[in-house]
């Protein structure tokens, strides 16, 4: 019963749904950017193990804040896993991730580890400074240029597909940490959406959300039909995220970066 809770635990300190959401995107890019079969699952596990290398150290940093707030979705604050298990798979998955990031080629390799470092680095000091936003920006702008860079012979993305993706990456950190602001002042950290607040935190997702929907439809030559259809989406979209009361403003937010996804994906 302990080893279960300890490898649910586990499970949930490496933040499964963004692990999952990055991992899933590198894949199918990787599909659409024209990998075969072995180099598109090469790429998936680099991405997968600098995912989970972002996600345990975060918790392990934050492991004293969540306890102080207490935070009961935060295994290593409940005590459901131990720091030592948390250490133990995070040098575990930094080390495969070393491997597997080179073994695409060292151009992409070194660029999938400055993106992970820029994850690591979030999660030690940046998370607290006016540049909260900087990680998420190089990062998600980075992760398209490892994927094509990861070709034989490897090629660099067009510049819009890594504006869209540095914007993707801003929004997500915005809407990402809105429903934690209270908690976090709490403990101190006073990244960009702290100071910004959560109204205007929240316009600027839906503004930043907004504007990568409109390059990544409109950027690359002629837009198909359905690209027009999903920037009408996000229109419906943004209305209710700037309008809409309760819990739906970050849900219609959360929405407009899921279509940014898609829209990406198919435009690449």
């Amino acid at each position: 019963m302990a080893g279960r809770m300890s490898a649910a635990g586990l499970v949930r300190a490496c933040h499964p749904e963004p692990t999952a959401a990055v991992t899933a995107l590198s894949g199918l890019l990787a599909l659409r950017l024209g990998h075969d079969a072995a180099t598109s699952a090469l790429v998936v596990a680099a991405v997968f193990t600098g995912q989970l290398t972002i996600g345990w150290s975060n918790d392990l940093v934050d492991a004293g804040r969540d306890r102080a707030v207490g935070r009961t979705d935060k295994p290593l604050a409940t005590g459901r896993v131990s720091a030592r298990t948390v250490r133990v798979a995070l040098t575990v998955a930094a080390v495969t991730c070393v491997a597997l990031s080179l073994a695409l080629g060292s151009a992409a390799g070194v660029l999938h580890l400055v993106l992970v470092g820029c994850g690591v680095g979030y999660n030690l000091t940046l998370k607290r400074t006016v540049f909260s936003w900087l990680p998420y920006a190089v990062a998600f702008g980075l992760l398209p240029a490892v994927v094509s860079l990861a070709l034989d012979p490897p090629e660099w993305p067009p510049g819009w597909m890594i504006a869209a993706g540095a914007l993707l990456g801003v929004g997500a950190h915005l809407v990402n940490v809105l429903p934690d602001l209270d908690d976090d002042a709490a403990t101190g950290v006073r990244g960009l959406p702290h100071r910004l607040g959560p109204g205007r935190a929240r316009v600027a997702a839906v503004v930043v959300l907004a504007v990568a929907s409109v390059l990544v439809a409109l950027g690359p030559g002629r837009p198909p039909a359905w690209a027009w259809a999903g920037l009408v989406v996000v229109g419906g979209l943004v209305v209710s995220a700037l309008r809409g009361r309760g819990a739906t403003p970050f849900r219609a937010a959360m929405a407009i970066a899921l279509v940014d996804v898609v829209l990406l994906v198919l435009r690449s």
